[in-house]
């Protein structure tokens, strides 16, 4: 039995520390990922609060998945960033904007730029290449984590994966 599922287990007891406790051990790299797909850092906070809203009322359905807490979790992000973002319409983002967005994060300077370098990157990619990308490079989830969190099959996330991977290649020896 993971971690996890444990503190899912005191939560479902009603102990409100296993919660804070789930809460601590994923805020940063859930806030993390709503950065990469929401306009700004506000919205992306809200995101992650949300997100984490969720996963209380519905961890029900997270001890039906066994054990797979991460992608569960990252899909329940996915699906608030995807609701927040249709709500907010962002009107084009200066590199001014994002580089404000990102200086001094909670995990340091270098990973703010290197979270900058990932998003400007990944900007060309269409939607269904970008998310497996960010997902293992800017998140380090596993192939199958990917897999479970998208609700796609291994291989089309290695595909897709492999797609995003080869147009950036190909970008980057055009410039």
């Amino acid at each position: 039995m993971t971690r996890e599922d444990r503190l899912i287990q005191r939560m479902e007891k009603g102990d409100a520390k296993a919660v804070d406790e789930l809460i601590e051990m994923f805020y940063a790299d859930i806030l993390r990922y709503c950065l990469f797909h929401v306009p700004d850092r506000s919205l992306a906070e809200d995101a992650a609060q949300e997100t984490f809203l969720k996963v209380i009322r519905f961890h029900d359905r997270y001890i039906s998945s066994r054990g797979k807490f991460k992608p569960f979790l990252y899909q329940i992000a996915a699906n608030t960033c995807i609701d927040i973002a249709r709500k907010s319409r962002p009107s084009d983002v200066s590199l001014e904007q994002l580089t404000k967005e990102f200086a001094y994060a909670e995990r340091g300077y270098e990973d703010a730029r290197s979270d900058l370098a990932l998003r400007q990157l990944t900007a060309g990619l269409p939607d269904e290449q970008r998310e497996p990308v960010l997902l293992k490079y800017g998140q380090d989830l596993t192939m199958r984590e990917i897999a479970q969190a998208l609700d796609l099959p291994l291989r089309t996330v290695q595909s897709r994966l492999r797609s995003a991977l080869k147009k950036l290649k190909e970008a980057y020896r055009e410039q």
